[in-house]
C-alpha cells in the first residue's frame, strides 16, 4: 500500500508542475502533506518537516549567499573585460564566434542563473549572428549545452537538489566530479569549434566592419538597462545605447575603432566599480579555491564572501539593501524551494514509501544490473530530466534510486553523482523556463531548437557519464 501511496504522491506532484496547476514551492508542501493525511501519520508531519529543515538550512544558506555573490559581481563588471575579450577574439569568423558563444555562456554561468547567461550571451551575440546570416539555432544550441554543464555547480541547482533530496553535503556530490564535468565541457567547446567550421565554410569570413554594421532588428537589449536600482543585469553594446554596433565613424576608421564598439555589458550602469575590479577578481579566485579545496565549508564561504563583496564594493548601507533588494527574486524562489523539498522529502522518508518503492524497484531491476546503479542513473538522468522539471527527478525519483542502489552495496555519492550527467539535455527541456528566455531573444523556433540541440546534448551528457565512469567517479 505505501509502495503505491509514494508513486502516486509522485505522479500526483509531477502533473501538477508539468500542467502548470500549483507552483513547486506549493506542490511541494502540500501535496505530501495530504498525503502524509492519506498513510494515518498526519500527527508526525510536523516532526517530519523540523528533522527535513534542519538538515537542508545549510544547502539553502549556500544557494542564497551564491546567488548574491555572483550577483553582485556581475553588478560591479567583474565580467565585463571577459565579455570584451570573447567578442574581440570572435572578430568576424564564424567558428570563432561559435565557439566564443560557448565559452561566454560557460562564463556567465557562474552565477548559477540559466537566464541571466542567456540574456547575456545573447545579447552579445545575435548581433553577429545576424549581420552574419549564421544559423541561430547553433548560437541557441551551444549555449544551452555550455550552460547546462555549468548548471551542475553546487549553487546552480541541481547539484544542490541532490543534496538536498539525498541528504549528503554538495561539496562530496560536486568536488569529485569536475574531471568529468570538464571532459564534457571540452566537448561542447570541440562541438563548438566543428560547427562553427560548418558555419565558416558556408558563408566565409567577413571584416570586422562588415560584421559591425547595425540593423533595426539586431537592437537586443537587456531589462533593467541602466537602471541603478535594477537588477544590474544591463544592456548590451556601445555606449547607453543598449546595441552592439559601431559609431558612424567606425567604417570610416578601420578596424581598431570597430573593436572600441565591443562593450560587453552596459559600461555606463552605476553599479561599476573598476577601482575595485583586481580585489573582486581576487576574491573569486580565492573563494572558489576554498571551496575545491574545502577550507570551510561552502554555506559559510559564500556567506563570508557576499558579505565582504558587498561592504567592500558598496560601503553605503542604502547602496547594500539595493544590490540585495536586487537580486532577492531569485534568492526567494531558490531558498524557499529547498525549505519546502524538507516537506516533501521528510515526508517520503518519514512514513516509510520511499524504503517500500525502493524494495519494489530493486525487485525489478534485473539481478546483474543492481551493482551497476550508477550507470543506470546516469542513463535515467537523461529522458527523465528532460520530460519532467528538476523538482520532479531530484525529489521525486532520486530518493528511490538511491535506496535501490544502496541495497546493492552502491553508495548514495555515486547515486548523486550520476544523476546531474542530464543537465546538458535538461537545460533545453520544455519544462525549463530559462529555455523561452533564449529562443525568444534568438527569434528561433522552440521546434527548430529541439530539433538541432537533442542529439548534440545527449552525446554531450554521454560524453560526461563515460568520464565519469572511466575516471571511477561514478
Amino acid at each position: 500500500m505505501l509502495t503505491i501511496l509514494g508513486f502516486a504522491m509522485i505522479a500526483t506532484f509531477l502533473v501538477l508542475i508539468m500542467m502548470k496547476k500549483m507552483s513547486p514551492i506549493a506542490a511541494l508542501v502540500l501535496i505530501p502533506a495530504l498525503f502524509c493525511v492519506f498513510v494515518g501519520k498526519g500527527a508526525h508531519l510536523g516532526d517530519y518537516v523540523i528533522d527535513g529543515v534542519s538538515s537542508l538550512a545549510p544547502t539553502a544558506a549556500m544557494l542564497m549567499f551564491a546567488i548574491v555573490y555572483f550577483g553582485v559581481m556581475i553588478d560591479v563588471g567583474l565580467f565585463d573585460p571577459i565579455v570584451r575579450a570573447i567578442l574581440k577574439f570572435c572578430k568576424a569568423d564564424p567558428m570563432r564566434i561559435v565557439v566564443g558563444t560557448a565559452l561566454l555562456a560557460a562564463i556567465v554561468s557562474l552565477d548559477g542563473d540559466g537566464s541571466t547567461t542567456f540574456m547575456i550571451t545573447v545579447s552579445a551575440m545575435y548581433p553577429l549572428y545576424k549581420r552574419l546570416k549564421m544559423s541561430l539555432v547553433v548560437m541557441t544550441g551551444v549555449a544551452a549545452m555550455a550552460n547546462g554543464v555549468m548548471n551542475t555547480l553546487p549553487w546552480g541547482g541541481p547539484t544542490a537538489r541532490a543534496a538536498t533530496a539525498l541528504k549528503v553535503d554538495a561539496t562530496d556530490i560536486f568536488v569529485p566530479m569536475i574531471p568529468a564535468l570538464a571532459v564534457g565541457l571540452l566537448a561542447v567547446i570541440t562541438l563548438s569549434y566543428v560547427l562553427g567550421l560548418r558555419e565558416r565554410r558556408r558563408l566565409g569570413k567577413l571584416t570586422l566592419d562588415e560584421a559591425l554594421v547595425r540593423e533595426p532588428e539586431s537592437e537586443t537589449v537587456l531589462v533593467g538597462a541602466g537602471s541603478g536600482a535594477g537588477s544590474g543585469k544591463a544592456s548590451v553594446g556601445g555606449g547607453g545605447s543598449g546595441s552592439l554596433g559601431p559609431q558612424d565613424a567606425a567604417a570610416e576608421d578601420g578596424e581598431s575603432d570597430a573593436d572600441d564598439d565591443f562593450k560587453g555589458l552596459d559600461p555606463n550602469r552605476p553599479t561599476l566599480r573598476p577601482k575595485l575590479y583586481w580585489f573582486n577578481a581576487l576574491l573569486t579566485v580565492a573563494l572558489l579555491s576554498a571551496m575545491i579545496m574545502e577550507v570551510l565549508p561552502i554555506p559559510v564561504l559564500f556567506l563570508l564572501g557576499a558579505a565582504l563583496a558587498l561592504t567592500v564594493n558598496f560601503p553605503h548601507i542604502p547602496d547594500q539593501k539595493a544590490r540585495i533588494a536586487a537580486h532577492a527574486d531569485n534568492v526567494l524562489n531558490v531558498s524557499g524551494m529547498v525549505f519546502a523539498a524538507a516537506v516533501f522529502t521528510g515526508v517520503l522518508t518519514g512514513t516509510g514509501m520511499v524504503d517500500h518503492m525502493a524494495n519494489w524497484l530493486v525487485d525489478t531491476i534485473p539481478a546483474g544490473m543492481g551493482p551497476h546503479m550508477g550507470l543506470v542513473t546516469g542513463l535515467l538522468s537523461l529522458p527523465l530530466t528532460y520530460f519532467m522539471s528538476n523538482d520532479g527527478f531530484y525529489f521525486g525519483v532520486l530518493p528511490v534510486l538511491a535506496e535501490a542502489g544502496q541495497a546493492h552495496g552502491v553508495s548514495t555519492l555515486e547515486i548523486a553523482r550520476a544523476s546531474i550527467v542530464g543537465q546538458p539535455l535538461h537545460m533545453s527541456s520544455p519544462l525549463v523556463p530559462a529555455v523561452y528566455v533564449l529562443v525568444g531573444m534568438a527569434k528561433v523556433e522552440f521546434g527548430d531548437h529541439t530539433r538541432f540541440v537533442v542529439k548534440w546534448a545527449v552525446l554531450t551528457s554521454l560524453v560526461i557519464l563515460a568520464a565519469g565512469i572511466l575516471f571511477g567517479i561514478i
